[in-house]
């Protein structure tokens, strides 16, 4: 079984965003989805739904900006 660092997504309601992805990134995201469909046994019909919590995931996690909020003058 493949450790995916997203989990299940929360069934909420979805919000509606504009962004320009490169196709290759496209093709990434809707695969990723599959995978997880697959490992959560939560269909995820939308790839565009990865985005917020992918986002939320990476800044939860990035150890530099967590320095730079603790810092003075940090957001």
């Amino acid at each position: 079984m493949t450790k995916l660092k997203l989990g299940a997504i929360p069934d909420d309601k979805p919000v509606k965003i504009t962004v320009e992805l490169p196709a290759a990134l496209h093709r990434d995201l809707a695969t990723y989805a599959e995978v997880l469909s697959r490992e959560s046994g939560q269909q995820v019909s939308d790839p565009v739904r990865l985005i917020v919590p992918m986002l939320e995931r990476f800044i939860a996690t990035d150890r530099g900006f967590a320095r730079s909020r603790k810092m003075p003058g940090g957001t």
